[in-house]
Order: structure tokens, then C-alpha cells, then sequence
């Protein structure tokens, strides 16, 4: 860090903001003041800077000051305790969907910053998407935040793709020096010298959960993670989106966090008291160095929703009293299957009156054949959301959702919404009625939070909500596919205690831990058996993440020697590392184009002449893994080298390009089709990336 800092000559990209400028060879050291050139670099870098006034509002100002609102009951209670909080550490806050977690955790993270004098903010994210869109509410907060402070705060989005983000890309103008004394204003930019691994040492950050796992991975310039962390305020939201893998990432992150006694807020709205514990336990463990916690409440087992639970130095409280409910709703559940055109037919008979059906499945290949089917047989608008579409079109779609059926949107009379498991989050959506394949308790529930979500005039059909169930053929047979992407015990749970009624919010808690506890698992004959597969697979899983794990710290203070001992030695780039804390099977990225009048083009049409590096870089789509199996393996990497070979034909500039130097091309023909590995891949703008076998007419997913 002091080489990186010593070795500036200056602060921005473009020379204008010296730090150490390069001494001339007409100058000696009787010409140079050490201690004035050190002065400036550190104001330049505002290490210097105090962030916050001596006092910071009641926090019901806060509310009415950034978002313009008083807050609700249940975020009054939260924000008037932790308010009272001398020495945080790890505060969690579960309630329903809806309910202005973001909001309250921000207004925490304010008293956080204030009580313990740090000097910026980490919010985690599971995916992309989910965090663009807390970027912009994240910006909007740090806005008003700056204003009434004073000075400029820097603001950094921290993913793969964050170079793409519009909103955040036009804060790089204005990037500069981040101590400006004359600026008194409040400002928010993006500082230039924070960029690439030092990205992290920035003030106010929103990415994913990822670049927090990193912590905990055995890489080079861990210290950097460690030390970037180490004065902020860290926010994890949907802790619940979690699997084992990278959950023993987070509990090994917990205990350096709690270390360096960095208060952390975590968010959920379906949270197993198990995992409540855990993370508990494992912050605490860092933060008393191994010492017990003082709680009067029997908190591993407290069910009570909403619920407060935070840590004030050693002692432990919970909050499990929010005053008088708002009033919550009552949603009816039926199981039931349907061919495509029972569905339809189903849908059109809802819908008869208007509204907006929502379809959420499981894979992307039963979203496109529903998307098909719905538009070759119905005259219901359709559109379908998934993970192959390419990334501008994606991105247009979910805006497109969010005017139609966001908050305050402008509805249309009638419309069905196909997708995959990237609407259970993110998206502000709102469905009138709601179809979904069978999933864990606590991912039917958060897919039934996108139903009736606004307080909005509905047809008088649809004024109750209702979610159907699909893919239950009988208790303990949910269908091949459904099982393989998710364990058939939390399945057959599911199936069994979900009831005939959920009410929301009272029933949430009751539900997730009935599913996720294995007190009950006498009950049914099945649910030991199943237990049996589900904890030897969770257990496979966490020896797999531990063997990349730095150690947990010491009780009493040591060197950061031995740190990588036992370094797997192959994790040499930020690729692998980010692919160390997701335990993901390896697929591959690629730029979609197609060929066109002779010319190669965007899928859009647009000739790649008349266009960008950075637009064609955007024209990113995953690739199915069954096209590509050999690059699970390590050992065979044909495709990789074949789709090399290939780019480096057509586009030997690419090599050259700071955009494009490491893409991998597929040119679509005229049809909008290409063969790899003996598959056809097509792409249509109306359902994404499909592929069949060459002798195969069916196409799959």
C-alpha cells in the first residue's frame, strides 16, 4: 500500500492532480520539502478527513431527509434501538419483503459511522443485477448524506461488469480530487486512483457479495481486502441467497470482521434460526476472541417475525416487540399441475377481467418452451426474463418490467411474465396472480413477496392473492429436473408443511423453520433418509471451500505471517479468485454476433464498424454447459481453444483492445444460428439463447 502510494506521481489518470510527482534532474534533495510533498499526497488522498459532523440527527430526520417519508412502525423500533447501541458489532434484521430494509439499514449504517468514527460503507449483493439496481438507491442516499456532511464522498460499484453501468460510468467525469477543501457542497464521484485491486480501498462501495468472500480466500494482496474492510461499515443483504459453499466463506469472513470489530449489518427477510446463529456465533467469535457472549434471552431459538437481534459489545439483545401489525395479506396455495395448454387456458380464464399473471420456473428451457407456447396459442402479451438473453437486452427487459409493473407503473390490461428464479429478487415487480415450479420454503416465499406488493386497485378476479404450486407429481417425486437444482429434502419439506393459506407476514418464520430444522424430521419416514443426502452433500461442500480458506484469527494479536501457508498457488488472477467463493459450474462467456448483408453486426444489426469496442464487449451470453462439458474437467479446453482460434481470426485487432482483448466470439448466420461441439445455437430477441444436438429438432436449455 505505501509503495502504491509512493509510486503515484498522480492521483487521477490524466496528470492533473499530483501526489508524488517524478523529481526533475535539474533538482536536488536540498530543493525537495519531504514533508510538504507528503502533506499534499495525503490531503489529496483525504486520509486526512473526518466524514462526519459531531452529531448526527434523531433518526426519524434521517427518514424524512433522504427519502422524504416517516419511518414505519417496524422501522421505527429497529432505528430507535440501534440508535441506543454504544459498541456494535453484528445486528440482524429480519422482516418481510417490502417492508424498507434498505432504508433502515442505511439509517443503522449512518448511526454505525458516527459511533464508531469509520470513514465509509461495503453493501454485498448476491448477483449483477441485484446490485445495479441498489447502486442507484445507494447513490441517492449518499447524495443527501454528502450535502449534509459536507465534502465529496467517493463511490465505487464493484462487480465484473461495472464498467457497463450507465449511471455509474457518468460519475467518471467528474472524477477528481476527492479532499477538495473548496467544495463544500456534498458531492459523490468516482475516484480514478481507486480502481482495479485498489477498487476496494474506496469510501462507499455496492458490489457483490463476492468481493466480501474474498477476505477469507488465500490470494495475493489479501491484505488489501483486509485493510479496505477493516474501517468500514459492511451491510449484507438477502443473506438467505447463500448456499453451504459460500457460506463457509462468509462465517471465516464474520470472524475476521468481528476482528476488526467492523460493525456488520445483515439483512433477510427468510432466515433459518441455524443459520441466525452461525453468523452470530462466528462474528462474536472474532470480535471476543473466543470468549462467551452475555445474552438473558434464549436467542438461537427465538422465531418471533419481525425480529431485531444485535450485539452491544459482549451482550446480546433481540427485539421481538414492533408495536401494532401493519396490516398483512392472506395468500391461498394450490398444488397443481398443468400441461402448457391447461396453463394457458387457466391463465386466460384469470385474466378474463385483466391483470398480470406471473410464471416463475426453474429452467430457463421450460421458460422458453411456456413463452412459446402462451404466444403460438394466447393473444395475452408475453414476455420472458432469464439468464441467456444478452446483456443489453436483458437490462431492457427488467427496465421494461419495472415501468410496466413497478411501483407506480403504468399497468397494462393484461400480461403474462415468464422467468426463471432472477425475479425472485431485485426487480420491484408486482404480479396480480402467481404460478411457480417448487422450490425451498424461504424461495416460494420470497417468489410470493412479488405478488400484490403494491397498494394498487386490482380486477375483481385477482383481488385475493393466489400462488399456484407446479412440479409436485407426489410427495417425494418433484421431477428430475426441479431435484437437481435443489435438495430433494428441502423439496419434500416444502411440500409437506407448506399450507393450504400462508399469511403474510406472521406466517414467514413458522414455515422457513419448520423446513430448515431437523427436529421435526421424524415426522415423516422420508425426511431422515433425505436428510442423510442433504447433509453429506453440505458437508462435501464446506471441506471443498476450506481448502482455499485463510485461517480464522488469532485470539490474541499476531503477525499476518503464515497468512498463505498452504497457498493453492494457482490463484493468479481475479477471475479464479471470484470463482473460488461461488462453487459454480464452469461455463463460458462469450460476445454474440451475427453476420449480416455480408457484414458482421451486433445482434441488434448494427455493423460492428459503426459502433464501440465498449458495445461490443456488452454483447456478452453464457453459454449452456452442456455445449461446452469439456471445460469442467481443467484438462481438455478444445472449446476454449477452438472460440480462440476463431476471434483471432476474425478479429485479430481484439488482442490490442483494452475492451475486447480477452472475448471469445460466436457469429450467428443469417438465421441466427451457429454450430459448436455438434450443437446448433440459435438466439431469437423473444426467447434468448436456446441449442439442440445437429440430429435433434428439439431445442433445450
Amino acid at each position: 500500500m505505501a509503495d502504491w502510494l509512493a509510486s503515484s506521481e498522480y492521483l487521477d489518470n490524466h496528470g492533473k492532480i499530483p501526489m508524488f510527482p517524478l523529481i526533475g534532474l535539474n533538482q536536488g534533495m536540498e530543493d525537495i520539502d519531504s514533508n510538504e510533498r507528503f502533506e499534499n499526497a495525503v490531503k489529496v488522498m483525504g486520509m486526512d478527513r473526518n466524514h462526519l459532523t459531531e452529531k448526527i440527527a434523531r433518526y426519524q430526520d434521517i427518514y424524512q431527509k433522504r427519502w422524504g417519508f416517516q419511518p414505519r412502525s417496524v422501522q421505527k423500533v429497529i432505528s430507535g434501538e440501534t440508535e441506543k447501541i454504544a459498541n456494535p458489532g453484528i445486528t440482524i434484521i429480519e422482516a418481510p419483503m417490502g417492508i424498507g430494509k434498505t432504508e433502515t439499514a442505511l439509517v443503522t449504517a449512518e448511526q454505525f459511522l458516527h459511533r464508531t468514527k469509520r470513514t465509509g460503507l461495503y453493501i454485498g449483493l448476491p448477483t449483477q443485477v441485484t446490485t445495479n439496481a441498489m447502486f442507484g438507491r445507494v447513490r441517492k442516499w449518499l447524495d443527501s448524506y454528502a450535502q449534509e456532511q459536507g465534502g465529496t464522498r467517493n463511490i465505487e460499484l464493484l462487480h465484473g461488469k461495472a464498467a457497463f453501468n450507465e449511471e455509474y460510468r457518468k460519475l467518471f467525469p467528474h472524477a477528481g480530487n476527492i479532499s477538495d477543501e473548496s467544495d463544500d457542497n456534498g458531492n459523490v464521484v468516482v475516484n480514478e486512483w481507486f480502481s482495479g485491486k485498489k477498487s476496494i480501498l474506496g469510501d462507499f462501495i455496492v458490489g457483490t457479495i463476492d468481493n466480501l468472500l474474498l477476505t477469507g480466500l488465500k490470494q495475493k494482496h489479501l491484505f488489501l481486502h483486509h485493510l479496505g474492510f477493516s474501517g468500514k461499515v459492511v451491510v449484507i443483504d438477502e443473506v438467505h441467497a447463500y448456499d453451504t459453499y459460500m457460506n463457509s466463506y462468509l462465517y471465516r469472513t464474520l470472524q475476521w470482521l468481528g476482528a476488526y470489530h467492523v460493525p456488520v449489518i445483515v439483512l433477510s427477510a427468510t432466515l433459518p434460526t441455524s443459520r441466525r446463529e452461525k453468523l452470530i456465533e462466528k462474528y462474536m467469535d472474532g470480535f471476543l476472541g473466543g470468549k462467551s457472549i452475555r445474552s438473558n434471552a434464549d436467542w438461537k431459538s427465538e422465531t418471533a417475525y419481525p425480529l431485531l437481534t444485535f450485539t452491544d459489545g459482549a451482550e446480546l439483545h433481540q427485539v421481538t416487540d414492533f408495536g401494532k401489525h401493519e396490516e398483512g395479506k392472506s395468500v391461498q396455495i394450490i398444488k397443481r399441475n398443468f400441461s402448457n395448454e391447461e396453463l394457458l387456458s387457466d391463465i386466460t380464464d384469470r385474466l378474463s377481467e385483466g391483470g398480470v399473471a406471473g410464471i416463475i420456473v426453474n429452467t430457463v428451457r421450460k421458460a422458453q418452451e411456456l413463452a412459446k407456447s402462451m404466444k403460438s396459442h394466447g393473444n395475452i402479451p408475453v414476455t420472458v426474463l432469464h439468464s441467456r438473453f444478452i446483456d443489453p437486452e436483458r437490462a431492457d427487459r427488467e427496465r421494461e418490467l419495472q415501468q410496466k409493473i413497478g411501483k407506480n407503473a403504468v399497468r397494462p390490461e393484461k400480461m403474462i411474465v415468464i422467468g426463471t428464479q432472477v425475479l425472485e429478487q431485485s426487480l420491484d415487480i408486482d404480479f396480480d396472480i402467481l404460478y411457480t415450479d417448487i422450490a425451498p420454503m424461504d424461495l416460494i416465499l420470497q417468489r410470493t413477496g412479488r405478488m400484490h406488493r403494491h397498494d394498487i386497485k386490482r380486477p375483481h378476479k385477482l383481488t385475493h392473492p393466489v400462488t399456484y404450486i407446479m412440479g409436485i407429481n407426489d410427495f417425494g417425486d418433484y421431477g428430475r429436473n426441479n431435484e437437481a437444482i435443489y435438495s430433494k429434502y428441502l423439496l419434500g419439506k416444502t411440500d409437506y408443511f407448506i399450507p393450504d393459506t400462508i399469511k403474510i407476514p406472521d406466517d414467514i418464520s413458522i414455515l422457513v423453520q419448520k423446513t430448515y430444522t431437523d427436529r421435526n424430521n421424524d415426522e415423516v419416514e422420508e425426511f431422515n433418509e433425505w436428510h442423510a443426502d442433504f447433509q453429506t452433500n453440505c458437508d462435501r461442500e464446506r471441506r471443498k471451500a476450506e481448502g482455499y480458506q485463510i485461517e480464522s484469527p488469532p485470539a490474541r494479536p499476531a503477525t499476518i505471517h503464515g497468512w498463505l501457508d498452504r497457498d493453492k498457488g494457482n490463484i493468479d488472477s481475479d477471475e479464479k479468485a471470484a470463482a473460488c467463493v461461488r462453487d459454480i459450474k464452469k461455463t463460458l462467456e462469450v460476445v454474440l454476433l451475427r453476420r449480416k448483408d455480408g457484414q458482421v453486426c451486433l445482434i441488434d444489426g448494427t455493423p460492428l464498424m459503426e459502433t464501440t469496442s465498449r458495445k461490443i464487449a456488452r454483447q456478452t451470453v453464457r453459454l449452456p454447459r452442456a455445449v461446452t462439458p469439456d471445460i469442467e474437467s481443467n484438462r481438455d479446453f478444445s472449446s476454449i481453444t477452438s472460440l480462440e482460434e476463431n476471434t483471432s481470426l476474425e478479429f485479430p485487432d481484439w488482442k490490442a483492445d483494452k475492451w475486447l482483448h480477452s472475448s471469445l466470439a460466436i457469429i450467428l448466420d443469417h438465421e441466427m444460428k451457429a454450430e459448436l461441439n455438434g450443437y446448433i445455437l440459435q438466439y431469437s430477441h423473444d426467447y434468448g439463447l436456446s441449442y439442440r444436438k445437429e440430429n435433434d429438432n428439439e431445442q433445450h436449455l
